[in-house]
């Protein structure tokens, strides 16, 4: 069930020039994380080690904090969209400020890994993780794993309730009634996937169609939720992990929003993974590669699957706060995860029919 992993050709640094285009006006700066005070091994370091994370601040920050202090290393983090990360660490190559690549998603990590910029991991480090959650060539590991669901009004779209494919929000009872954050890393590997299962033609037209029906943009997934929540639009793609956290949050009494696992060999049944992968030109080597099994701990993982609602990839490990299927339960996209790597076609993709 679960991707397996093969990277594909280098991608060209003109995605560096199309995805920092993009994120130009995001304002993202290198921010230390700021746990508690340093232990004596962080404060006689030269230098951090420099996270670039397109894991939200939200999302990873309390966890960071924490290694920063059991670990005893600087942890610095820039924070930002993980398309626009890979494009900045393109650009950067080898001169690059980052120790480790912490990405939403595993095309970024793929885009990255065929420039040749990442540094081969142990053997005995990728073999902790589920099998399929690794690179091949063991340049990326994931951390955890999440599954493209459609969100939903039940009011509005009660019928979604028992979706099997994506194509079905292309209904054009739907107009203007679906929402989506074009500029996130998590749509731009569902359109990869979708380049994947349905042929480059058959990406594109679906994707006219989609625009066709005027969805509605918004910045980010949390976004898209709260769009669905309040009955502005009817249905959301979102990742699965959005919905038990505002479920967390807000408790179920309070939350209208419903969400369908389409449960089928489908790209809109993604399983997609958040995961890290050392740069080539840190500085930091060693201590990024210690942060990166530092993720893979019991402890960690477990942050992942109670705090995050995430799925742990470390085999062993289950949650005890959210409701979630369990991951071997799902009928998921078959799409090998670092086929994903075409990040620059999709961006062209998605330029090309007006939906960035």
């Amino acid at each position: 069930m679960h991707p397996r992993a093969t990277l594909a050709p280098a991608l060209a640094l003109s995605l560096a020039a199309t995805a920092l285009a993009a994120c130009a006006g995001t304002g993202s700066t290198a921010v230390p994380a700021t746990g508690s005070a340093p232990t004596e091994s962080s404060t006689s370091r030269a230098q951090p080690v420099t996270v670039y994370s397109g894991r939200s601040e939200s999302l990873v920050k309390p966890l960071l904090e924490r290694l920063e202090q059991q670990l005893g290393i600087a942890i610095q983090v820039r924070y930002g969209d993980s398309s626009e990360l890979a494009a900045q660490i393109l650009e950067e190559g080898e001169r690059t400020n980052a120790d480790l690549f912490f990405s939403q998603d595993a095309g970024a990590l793929g885009a990255v890994a065929a420039a040749g910029l990442l540094q081969p991991l142990e053997p005995a480090v990728v073999g902790r993780v589920t099998p399929g959650f690794a690179d091949r060539e063991r340049r990326w590991i994931a951390t955890s794993a999440r599954a493209r669901v459609v969100a939903y009004h039940p009011a509005k779209a009660p019928e979604a309730a028992a979706f099997t494919t994506i194509d079905a929000v292309l209904d054009p009872k739907y107009r203007g009634a679906v929402g989506f954050a074009p500029t996130n890393a998590s749509f731009h590997s569902f359109v990869t996937a979708l380049r994947v299962a349905k042929g480059e033609e058959g990406a594109k037209t679906w994707l006219m169609t989609f625009k066709a029906n005027a969805p509605k943009a918004y910045d980010k997934n949390t976004a898209v939720l709260d769009g669905v929540d309040r009955g502005e639009v009817a249905l959301g793609l979102i990742n699965h992990y959005y919905w038990h956290a505002k479920v967390a949050e807000k408790g179920a009494a309070n939350v209208t929003a419903k969400i369908r696992f389409l449960g089928s060999d489908d790209p809109g049944a993604l399983v997609n993974v958040a995961g890290v992968g050392v740069l080539k030109g840190s500085g930091e080597a060693d201590d990024a590669r210690r942060l990166l099994q530092a993720l893979l701990s019991k402890e960690s993982q477990q942050f992942f699957a109670d705090t995050t609602a995430e799925y742990p990839v470390v085999p062993g490990v289950t949650g005890t706060v959210h409701a979630l299927p369990a991951l071997d339960s799902l009928t998921v996209a078959n799409i090998d995860l670092n086929k994903l790597d075409s990040l620059k076609q999709t961006l062209a993709l998605l330029t090309d029919v007006g939906l960035t």
